[in-house]
């Protein structure tokens, strides 16, 4: 029983360690203006990872909400919440347009 403390401590431990494991990192490819795919589904915790191919600069957008900028040839992330489904698109290039469902 001297190490009975422990029990709770290594239970909060391995909790955490189940959860971060769990998480994913989920690509999208940004080539010649176009995210791909352009929907993605996700879950509360995972990561979405830009890859951004073009010369040009990048944004994912969220009217109102978060935005991640996309260094030319360079990748950039976000982790999501559960409050994270959203329409995002390009603030340099309106047309370019994703979307991603969180599930929780």
């Amino acid at each position: 029983m001297r190490f009975a403390w422990l029990l709770p401590a290594a239970a909060v431990l391995f909790a955490a360690g189940v959860a971060s494991a769990s998480a994913e990192t989920i690509t999208v490819t940004i080539d010649k203006l176009v995210f791909s795919p352009a929907e993605i589904s996700v879950k509360a915790g995972d990561t979405v990872e830009w890859v951004n191919k073009d010369a040009l600069a990048h944004t994912a957008t969220v009217k109102g909400g978060w935005e991640v900028m996309i260094p030319p040839k360079k990748m950039a992330s976000r982790v999501m919440t559960a409050k994270d489904t959203v329409d995002y698109y390009c603030r340099f290039h309106p047309n370019m347009k994703g979307k991603i469902t969180v599930a929780p």
